[in-house]
């Protein structure tokens, strides 16, 4: 029947949806919250950055729950619910050396870095057989609900990535609106002062790299088990890394509800564009793809035109208002009003002579 055509492919935007705005929010917990340009996202999608973090979390998860297979690392056939953390903690650690070395480089420089390390763990990824499986990758894997029937199994799959969205968000925003969240956006916008206030700055950023390399290997995993396979073409940069950047400034960075707005936006224009495209003659479909970067390139540059602070803009100092609500309340101020005024009616004693 037609509709339920329509409804599985709904399911199917709507799974992806919540896997990139997995990614998104890894990637605003590097960029939005400490100003760290990761570039390689697609390296670490299961580990830590922009290029390298798409293919430690794909490739952890399988070899840790995937079948045995001769000659190739791996295959011990454990649920999927340890295989998931697994993935997390392997881009944790990956991303905790690739950061000790890397996070001494700012901006540019640190972009052409992770870029580079993300490009090693690619090519890796890519030619070894006995990690995965070269350019064959790893396949057979156990998708969570998979053996019910397929409406119902994507309806499943979809419950599931969301609960780990909502998870990951509200560990992010709490930790937005913690004293940690206020301290690292100090360091983004004043590392000088931040320092000469005592803080331990290339502790905290290292901190946020693996936080956020963390929750980009999970989202890596979701994205494996979901196909059941994992290959090196799904560790393009330019899926893995650049369309998540594009999600993420254009939702607004710093903004954890912007991120998976971002995510939703961008990939319902992906998807319908190609919907689009399909039906065009083969000659035509075959370079529609570039039409599709174009829509959003466009999208992105209008955006960055009219709103360059994203469609959500980063909140402004929510926690540091309530603390100083608190702190005034605390010292008698009336609940965050004006402080009384000083004896003598206002006005200020005369120093003593």
């Amino acid at each position: 029947m037609e509709w339920l055509g329509l409804v599985n492919y709904a399911l199917f935007m709507a799974i992806f949806i919540g896997i990139y705005a997995i990614l998104a929010l890894g990637l605003n917990v590097q960029w939005g919250f400490s100003g760290l340009f990761n570039a390689g996202v697609a390296g670490f999608l299961s580990t830590a950055g922009a290029p390298a973090s798409f293919a430690v979390g794909p490739t952890t998860s399988p070899i840790v729950t995937g079948p045995a297979a001769e000659g190739r690392l791996g295959g011990f056939e454990l649920p999927v619910a340890l295989g998931w953390p697994a993935a997390m903690a392997a881009a944790g650690l990956i991303a905790w050396p690739i950061g000790r070395i890397t996070l001494r480089f700012r901006s540019d420089y640190l972009a052409i870095a992770t870029i580079g390390v993300a490009e090693i763990i690619r090519q890796v990824a890519r030619s070894e057989d006995w990690l995965t499986n070269s350019a064959g990758g790893l396949t057979r894997l156990p998708r969570p609900f998979g053996d019910l029937d397929y409406t119902l199994s994507q309806l499943a799959y979809l419950g599931l990535v969301l609960a780990c969205l909502g998870g990951a968000y509200l560990l992010v925003e709490r930790q937005r609106r913690a004293p940690w969240g206020r301290m690292m956006r100090a360091v983004r916008d004043n590392e000088t002062a931040a320092a000469a206030l005592g803080k331990d700055v290339a502790r905290r950023r290292l901190e946020a790299f693996v936080l956020g390399a963390c929750l980009m290997g999970l989202g890596g995993a979701l994205f494996a088990h979901f196909n059941r396979a994992i290959t090196p073409g799904a560790i393009d940069p330019m899926i893995a890394t650049f369309l998540i950047w594009i999600m993420l400034i254009l939702g607004g960075s710093g903004n954890n509800r912007g991120a998976v707005l971002g995510a939703a936006v961008v990939w319902i224009i992906w998807s319908m564009s190609e919907i689009l495209t399909d039906r065009l003659p083969t000659e035509m479909a075959i370079q529609a793809k570039y039409l599709r970067m174009f829509l959003i390139g466009l999208m992105l540059q209008l955006v960055l035109r009219f709103r360059p602070e994203g469609l959500l803009p980063e909140p402004a100092g929510d926690g540091a208002q309530k603390d100083a609500k608190r702190d005034a309340k605390e010292n008698g101020g009336g609940g965050g009003g004006a402080p009384p005024p000083p004896a003598g009616g206002g006005k200020t004693p005369p120093p003593p002579s």
